[in-house]
């Protein structure tokens, strides 16, 4: 469950809806901007502060480093080719040390380190770009070994620095790749390689990679340099190395994948339900001409014994398989750890008092909710250590009690910081919605009554149940006509999202929705107010009352019913944001565009260099939400109102709204008619409401990107028959829709690849959507999601009606009638455990306008410097987001009780 932290983390901003935080992360767990609200709670950090003129010619154009004298007198020889000159050149190896290791790999890393001696080491060959005009194969040195492994194998420092010393000739020419063999018994990370003492200076081969023991993989391991290369500019030595090392990463589509593969395929989601360990647990295959859905990673599970066309389980601690070098770096995998440990103390205390206590499954007030920050569970409940002894975990219970005070309760969110009762005021139920953690559901209302697109016959009447005499007291003096013509309504509509599945979801145990539409007036402060709000279940039969409106109230019973009709909507809003615009949009979507790149892009072609940082983690993120989070019973099913249905709805969505050409921010600002095109206006849009956060601070990031990315693509497309001609990249494109996106892929609205503006606007989509429109909808969860009655992920009562039987109750106590309809004490910390992980950053996250290797990341001088700027550009951006979140003028993003992410 604490795994479910990345998944569906959260936002990009603070104040605003997308930068809040301050660092814009890159990948999927890349895509934040650190205290600014334009995602919700990004956070930015500006790259260091280095002369960059000086470290470009460090690193890219470095100066000849150990020459030796045979090479400085063969190449100042003018007469005709004499007989070649043998000199040495040396490599030095950086291998990432574990900070720790079980005592297994303990002994094996010893007998690595003894066996070394005797032969069984790891040798490195260097290859050049140049072809030999005898052999016609390309140039090889001689085999040369890692020196000094066995005397430097108890280093404890994160970095461990080799070496290795290659013979060639003074014709050998650049090396343009290094083949890696591991004789010894277990993987190590290899970070980099630079050889020194040719006369072009130091070659530098980036690699991050897992390099792994020959016993499990046998072939040797390529590793190109840092130099890009467009298939067509291929030097001829390295042809067929590149073609090889692809066939290699694509696999033959056959077997079960070992943890250790590097073998990227697809496959549907027929692994999410266990129809082996209970009917119950039976769920769909999604993907198909039955329900489609984008691919995943293909595993090569066997299938379930039940179920032929279902794959197999794994659970938890057993990880699911992802390609090596996908799975996450151990920084990252000690924040997961000590997010499990959190979970841990956040499920099996509240799980005790529930046990201990049958009264103290729900909440009774608010009080009971502070508790959860103030004191925390572990005081309330008052356990003593005799109880602790007799749990069955006592090595968790131990790591407990000697962590810090810190896990024994819930951070408090952001959104109790400034103002306690901020959320109950319409102002800020408002304010969410434009800048709060799912700031793109929001659309502007031009025709009136609102309609459905659902077929009548089965969901009613397609028009609206709202009327003019519901909203006329709220538009500030102006007609239904004037408020429509000068844009002042807006709509947040899940009606049709909600409406197929009310029946089975509130046929559920505990389980009670509402399909709702509300509206929203813009007043002349440029602020939203809410003035109406549709509540409709599926109709009973022709003439039932299946549609309810519910207006701002009048009296304290009205109050008390619009606050349950506003808590309704949130939890329809919750459910879209984390299965539909978090889950689907930033994570599935993106997946078979990463499993294509891999399998058609080589690592020196320079797009695959250009969305190498996106895509990282994503593929290990997305097989941890399968075994943990969208799985049958797994945490999104338990904490959100469609239960079983949660994916369902998700694939609903794809089949039925998902556009990949409507994912760019300003399409899909257009789109929801949240902007209109103007070419007087900044970034060629007027939005329509002014104060729009996500929308004002994404579109500076929006254009920092597609600048960014223009500038690399003009660099290698200067011609648009070189992206026609480019057999990868097409490769890639084709891949990523016919077979990744499979079931949509005849729609007409795909873009073509034929011009670099069409390689540039489909880059820029695929960047902004892992790194800003992710960061924006994930690292805000917990700030506004964190406190339970902001954002029930569930509700668990509908709003009686004056001749339901539970409306006497309902007068007789609202409170207690509200907090029965929120999610129980276990549900609810269940929750908040999951969304403090997903929103929390790990040590070697990686933000926009930073690379792992800045300086080396490319071998293109002009390139480089080129990120650099754009690094720049980012932290401008930052400080002018910065700015706007302290603007009192900008009443969406500051005033009293408005929360600061």
């Amino acid at each position: 469950m604490a795994l479910a932290t990345e998944i569906i983390g959260g936002r990009l901003i603070d104040g605003s809806s997308l930068v809040s935080a301050s660092k814009m992360l890159m990948s999927q767990r890349i895509g934040m901007v650190k205290r600014n609200q334009f995602l919700g709670s990004p956070v930015w950090v500006p790259p260091q502060q280095i002369r960059r003129q000086e470290q470009l010619k460090r690193a890219v154009r470095a100066p000849v480093a150990a020459i030796s004298e045979d090479i400085i007198k063969a190449n100042s020889k003018t007469t005709a080719p004499e007989k070649a000159v043998n000199f040495k050149v040396r490599a030095v190896v950086t291998v990432r040390n574990k900070h720790k290791e079980d005592l297994k790999e303990t002994i094996v890393k010893q007998m690595d380190a003894l066996t070394d001696k005797i032969g069984r080491n790891v040798v490195l060959e260097l290859i050049s770009g140049d072809v030999d005009p005898k052999s016609k194969e390309p140039k090889r040195s001689k085999p040369a070994a890692l020196r000094d492994w066995s005397k430097k194998s108890n280093l404890k420092a994160e970095r461990v620095h080799y070496t290795a010393e290659f013979t060639v000739d003074s014709n050998f020419g650049v090396p343009g790749a290094i083949t890696v063999r591991n004789k010894h018994q277990q993987e190590f990370f290899l970070e980099s390689i630079t050889i020194e003492g040719f006369a072009c200076g130091p070659v530098h081969f980036p690699c991050n990679s897992w390099i792994q023991s020959k016993k499990d993989h046998p072939g040797k391991r390529i590793i190109f340099s840092n130099k890009p290369y467009l298939p067509s500019e291929t030097p001829a030595g390295l042809r067929a190395l590149r073609e090889k090392e692809l066939r290699d990463l694509r696999g033959d589509g056959n077997g079960v994948r070992k943890l250790s593969d590097r073998v990227y395929d697809f496959d549907v989601y027929n692994d999410l339900g266990n129809p082996d360990k209970s009917v119950n647990l039976t769920r769909p295959s999604l993907g198909g001409k039955t329900i489609p859905y984008p691919r995943r990673c293909r595993t090569g599970r066997l299938p379930m014994d039940s179920d032929i066309t279902a794959e197999s389980r794994v659970e938890k601690p057993i990880p699911l398989y992802v390609p090596r070098d996908e799975q996450f770096e151990e920084s990252k995998q000690n924040t997961f750890s000590a997010g499990r440990l959190k979970a841990v103390l956040h499920n099996i205390i509240p799980s005790l008092k529930a046990t201990i206590s049958a009264d103290n499954h729900d909440f009774s007030g608010f009080s009971d909710i502070d508790i959860l920050y103030k004191e925390g569970l572990l005081l309330k409940v008052g356990l003593q250590d005799e109880i602790w002894k007799n749990l069955p975990l006592p090595k968790v219970v131990t790591r407990i009690q000697e962590s810090s005070e810190g896990l024994l309760k819930y951070d408090t969110p952001k959104i109790l910081s400034k103002d306690k009762f901020a959320w109950l005021r319409d102002d800020e139920f408002a304010r969410q919605a434009v800048s709060g953690v799912n700031p793109v559901s929001i659309e502007s209302l031009k025709v009136f009554p609102p309609k459905s697109n659902l077929d009548p016959e089965i969901y009613g009447p397609q028009e609206s149940a709202i009327k003019e005499e519901h909203i006329l007291g709220h538009l500030n003096g102006l007609s239904l006509s004037q408020a429509l013509e000068e844009n002042k309504l807006f709509i947040v509509d899940y009606h049709d999202v909600y409406l197929p599945f009310l029946e089975r979801i509130n046929a559920l145990d505990g389980r009670k929705a509402y399909a709702t539409r509300t509206l929203f007036f813009l007043t002349p402060l440029g602020t939203l107010k809410p003035i109406a709000i549709e509540l409709s279940l599926p109709p009973a039969g022709p003439n039932s009352r299946s549609k309810r409106v519910v207006t701002p109230p009048l009296d304290a019973t009205g109050n008390w019913i619009w606050q349950l009709a506003k808590a309704h909507v949130c939890s329809n809003d919750a459910g879209v944001h984390q299965l539909v615009n978090h889950w689907l949009r930033t994570h599935a979507s993106l997946e078979p565009f990463i499993l294509a790149a891999h399998r058609h892009l080589s690592a020196m072609h320079p797009i695959f260099k250009l969305l190498d940082p996106h895509m990282r983690y994503t593929l290990e993120i997305n097989a941890l939400a399968r075994q943990n989070l969208i799985n049958a019973d797994g945490v999104i099913e338990s904490c959100f109102t469609p239960g079983r249905y949660c994916m369902e709805i998700s694939a609903a969505a794809y089949k039925n709204s998902w556009r990949f050409d409507k994912e760019g921010l300003p399409a899909d600002l257009i789109r929801r008619g949240m902007a209109v095109p103007d070419p007087t206006k900044p970034h060629g849009l007027k939005l329509l409401i002014e104060d729009y956060p996500y929308a004002q601070d994404g579109l500076l990031i929006w254009s920092a990107i597609e600048n960014w990315v223009r500038t690399y693509v003009e660099r290698y497309y200067p011609d648009s028959s070189l992206v026609c001609n480019d057999k990868e990249l097409q490769e890639w494109y084709s891949e990523s829709i016919n077979v990744g996106h499979f079931d949509l892929r005849d729609a007409d609205w795909w873009p073509k690849l034929e011009t670099a503006d069409d390689l540039v606007s489909i880059l820029t989509t695929i960047i902004w959507l892992a790194s800003a429109q992710h960061a924006a909808l994930n690292f805000g969860q917990y700030p506004y999601g964190g406190y339970v009655p902001n954002r029930p992920p569930l509700m668990r009562r509908l709003i009686p009606e004056e001749n339901d039987p539970e409306y006497a109750s309902f007068l007789a106590d609202p409170q207690k009638y509200y907090m029965l309809a929120l999610p129980s004490l276990l549900q609810a910390t269940k929750f908040m455990a999951v969304v403090d992980n997903l929103s929390t950053h790990s040590p070697d996250e990686e933000y926009i306008g930073e690379r792992q290797q800045p300086s080396i990341w490319s071998g293109d001088a002009e390139i480089v410097e080129a990120f650099y700027e754009f690094s720049a550009e980012i932290q401008q951006i930052e400080k002018e987001i910065d700015r706007r979140n302290a603007d009192p003028s900008l009443r969406h993003r500051c005033g009293a009780g408005c929360a600061s992410l």
